[in-house]
């Protein structure tokens, strides 16, 4: 069911009108609920430390990972202490909310904060209240600037820079509201945000270009590194997973099978077996690997994961270091 209704959202066909009435409940809601905010009938939570929002409009990923990592990156070159907030989306922690430690599993806090914490190691909190996770990190004094994944929805926290990442080759799909179509807000939203990034395809005008950089082969299981001339196996359970089939093709790989996996999919043996079977080197994004922390990998198996980091023009940095200059008073 899954596969037809993402068929129907970015290729059209009956099923978009058959859900179209729903769409409109669903606009209304979402209307109704940011009105809401906007009246100050809802209050969000109000902080003393700049938030940088990155989020979509559309279901799926477009991104939002690596661009978090670049602002990390971007920030710490200014001499700022970043911190990070998000949902822990797949988690199963428990309480109102969860400081991301080394230790943490994928199962535990999800695998975006296990990814982003793995790499950076800078203070972050997962709660379905982003807001509290944000309070948390102020009032921790460990930080001077928070980012939120994907937050652009939850209007519950405040905001000072909104950044909107866009998959440039689906773009929005049929253009309609879920459960019609892909989109959680309309178009027109991406007139009111900071900057929108457009994550491979052809930008549009007034739109960034960001491309993924692909790193050389981590190897899970110990194995000699692999070169362009042997045959894999890959596999990707990401909002697009085409994307990295793709890209490995577009490095000279050779895929004799190609798995593409629900976004967020836990790993598990049963699942992994069939890709193993064909003896070969099977290749996995960083988001999958960061959920074979159980897997007990058949002897002789060669599993490699593949990092990738955002490409942006200097206009964009640019950008962010001024707003956050300007909101931290000339750091």
């Amino acid at each position: 069911m899954k596969a037809l209704i993402e068929n129907t959202w970015y290729k059209g066909g009956w099923l978009q009108w058959l859900l179209w009435p729903l769409s409109w409940l669903f606009i209304a809601i979402a209307a109704s609920r940011r009105l809401a905010f906007r009246l100050g009938i809802i209050k969000p939570v109000a902080l003393d430390l700049p938030v940088i929002i990155v989020g979509n409009i559309s279901i799926g990923g477009a991104g939002k990972t690596p661009m978090v990592l670049h602002l990390i990156q971007l920030c710490q070159a200014l001499g700022l202490r970043p911190g990070v907030v998000s949902r822990g989306y797949g988690g199963c922690y428990q309480g109102d909310y969860h400081w991301v430690k080394a230790s943490d599993t994928a199962q535990w806090v999800g695998d975006e904060p296990k990814l982003i914490h793995a790499r950076t190691q800078v203070p972050m909190v997962v709660a379905s209240k982003r807001g509290l996770a944000a309070k948390l990190l102020q009032d921790s004094g460990l930080v001077d600037v928070i980012i939120a994944d994907d937050g652009l929805q939850h209007y519950a926290l405040s905001r000072d820079i909104e950044l909107v990442l866009v998959d440039g080759e689906r773009r929005f799909g049929n253009g309609l509201r879920i459960p019609a179509g892909p989109l959680r807000e309309g178009v027109n939203r991406l007139e009111e945000v900071d900057a929108v990034i457009c994550n491979g395809g052809k930008p549009k005008p007034g739109e960034f270009a960001m491309q993924l950089q692909a790193g050389p082969l981590q190897s899970l299981t110990d194995s000699a590194l692999i070169d362009t001339t042997q045959p894999i196996v890959a596999m990707a359970g990401i909002g697009n997973p085409q994307r990295f089939a793709d890209a490995l093709i577009g490095q000279g790989y050779s895929l004799e099978a190609f798995y593409p996996l629900s976004d967020h999919q836990a790993m598990e043996q049963q699942t992994l077996a069939p890709m193993l079977a064909h003896d070969r080197a099977l290749v996995m994004t960083e988001k999958d690997a960061v959920k074979c922390n159980q897997i007990q990998w058949p002897e002789g198996a060669q599993v490699y994961w593949q990092p990738v980091n955002a490409q942006l023009p200097r206009e964009f940095d640019e950008l962010i270091e001024q707003k956050l200059r300007k909101l931290l008073n000339g750091i």
